[in-house]
Formats: structure tokens, C-alpha cells, sequence
């Protein structure tokens, strides 16, 4: 079977509802979906790195008791790992306070094997970094020349907004990278001041990748192409938390990818009849983390989910 190889920062999320803390999980955008996909028995494999510490011990075992791949996490003794406080508020719509060492520069590099057709997940800020960007480039690069699938996850938040003159030529550099891109509309109201994912499409995207995803919250999703502009709406749920909503929108969307078979040389000409079923399978991720308090799907929606792998 394909493999999916997400690469990506760690982070402990400590998530406040109400007064109290309810939980602690490990997370980071690209992490949350690599877990999902692990759950559903997908080979997985994640790319990253974390402090040589307590909090780095526990995201190591959390990757590895959920079936991913953890060779590729380097544990760094010149770091701290990260944390980050995540507050719920009355719509159960998260807001955090990140608490993380300022960026250094790897040391070394180490990168697993990539195949045709593979899927690599790259985003957030992880994805242009100065410190790392060389090596993140260079990755990407070897995983475009291999043939794999590049899944670009914008995942840009307003926190980083002050840097956004100097992180664009890395931007517009993944966009060109990517085999599809996507973003939410708060991402695109950060960089470029506006949501309509047309507008998007037309302006910055197209040019560099040819499909483009936005999602939109409860006004549904925009799926961009060559061939046209598809409009999916989303079911209503009842929100317990909205962290790792998109990331898991990613998560089954690759999913869908690996399920239905298609491959990198079909994307270009997929039609709307095609691409509902991968869209399908990002809502039903979706709205299936949304309805609990983790980050990523439990691992009984996980059993089911790998059922549709035989």
C-alpha cells in the first residue's frame, strides 16, 4: 500500500474548557492528521523534530502506539519541546497561547524513503521557517522528482502576520510544489485580506498548482480546477471543539486519495463525480474531530475507516 509521510512541529496542546484543563494531547497540524491516518492503517510516517525531554518522550510514544512511523522525529537536546494553551470558547472555537523556543537550525536531516504515487503532507509554519527551509525545500523537491503526491496545507495564522512580506517567496515556492493546495478562508483573510475562494484561485493560486481546496467552516468547501469551481456543503454537527477540524479535513481527504486509488498523473483530470467521494471522506474526518475533545479520529471511526482499505 501507498504511504503518507507528513511533515511537520510538535506541540503538547493543553486545552481549557471553561476555568480547568480537560485534556492533553499532543498535536501540531500536520501531527494530528498523521495520527488519523495511522488510526485507519495507512502505513504512516511523520517528519519532524521535539525537545529530548518529557513532553518529546510522550509525543514519540503517542506516534508510535498509533502506528506511525516515528524514526524521522528527531529529538533535539538543544531544544525545549513546544506546548501551547488552547482556551475553548463559547462556540467551542479554540484560542491559543503558544509557549516555544525561538527557530534554530538543524543540525542534520535525515529523510525516509519516497516512492511514486506516496502522498507528502507539508504546511504551517514548519513549512517556511528560515532555519529549516533548505532542508524542507530540498525534501520536498526529492519527493516532487519521485513523483509523489505534494499536499500543501496553508495552515497561515495571524500570529505570523507581521513576517508575511518575508515568508512569501516561500510560500509562492510551496504553491509551485504542490500537487494541491489548501487553505481556510481565515488563512487567505490573513495574507491576502479577503475569502473568496475564487478571487484566491484566480489571483494567487492558479498560476503555481491547479487545484486549490478552501474550506470555509459551516458555509461549506470550494474545490478549484482547471475543469471548474465545485461547491460542497458540510453536514451540522454538534461542536465539541474545533482543534484539528481542518487538519483532519487533510487527513481524510489523503485518505480518499489512498482509498479510491488515484494516483498523481490522474489528479489533473479528476471531474466533480470523482472528487466527491474525496471530499466526502474530509468531511466525515472532520466533523467526526469536532464532535470530541481530541485532535485527531478515534481509533474505533479508525477500525471502521480501514475496513474501506481491503
Amino acid at each position: 500500500m501507498r504511504k503518507v509521510i507528513a511533515m511537520g512541529e510538535t506541540i503538547m496542546d493543553i486545552i481549557f474548557h471553561g476555568e480547568q484543563p480537560t485534556a492533553a494531547v499532543p498535536g501540531g497540524s500536520s501531527f494530528n492528521s498523521i495520527i488519523s491516518l495511522g488510526r485507519t492503517g495507512v502505513p504512516a510516517v511523520f517528519l519532524g523534530e521535539t525537545g529530548r525531554d518529557e513532553v518529546g518522550r510522550r509525543i514519540a510514544a503517542f506516534l508510535r502506539s498509533n502506528h506511525v512511523d516515528a524514526r524521522f522525529l528527531r529529538m533535539r537536546d538543544d531544544i525545549q519541546s513546544a506546548v501551547s494553551l488552547a482556551f475553548l470558547d463559547e462556540r467551542n472555537d479554540a484560542h491559543y497561547m503558544f509557549y516555544k523556543q525561538p527557530p534554530r537550525t538543524l543540525p542534520d536531516f535525515e529523510q525516509p524513503e519516497v516512492e511514486a504515487d506516496d502522498v507528502v503532507q507539508f504546511g504551517s509554519y514548519y513549512a517556511l521557517n528560515p532555519h529549516i527551509r533548505p532542508q524542507v525545500k530540498g525534501f520536498l523537491q526529492h519527493a516532487r522528482d519521485r513523483q509523489a503526491i505534494l499536499y500543501y496545507d496553508v495552515n497561515f495564522r495571524r500570529p505570523h502576520a507581521a513576517e508575511l512580506e518575508r515568508l512569501f517567496p516561500a510560500i509562492l515556492e510551496n504553491y509551485h510544489l504542490a500537487d494541491i493546495v489548501r487553505g481556510s478562508a481565515d488563512d487567505f483573510e490573513v495574507m491576502y485580506g479577503q475569502r473568496d475562494p475564487e478571487a484566491i484561485y484566480r489571483r494567487h493560486i492558479a498560476a503555481h498548482c491547479p487545484l486549490f481546496i478552501c474550506t470555509q467552516g459551516g458555509e461549506g468547501i470550494t474545490l478549484c480546477t482547471p475543469q471548474g469551481v465545485f461547491r460542497f456543503d458540510v453536514p451540522q454537527v454538534r461542536t465539541v471543539s474545533t482543534i484539528g477540524a481542518g487538519d483532519n479535513f487533510n487527513a481524510g481527504l489523503i485518505y480518499g486519495l489512498i482509498r479510491h486509488a488515484i494516483r498523481r498523473a490522474d489528479l489533473p483530470t479528476l471531474t466533480r463525480t470523482q472528487w466527491e467521494p474525496l471530499i466526502d471522506c474530509g468531511r466525515r474526518f472532520s466533523a467526526h474531530v469536532c464532535a470530541s475533545i481530541h485532535n485527531s479520529i478515534d481509533e474505533d471511526f479508525g477500525r471502521e475507516m480501514a475496513e474501506g482499505l481491503r
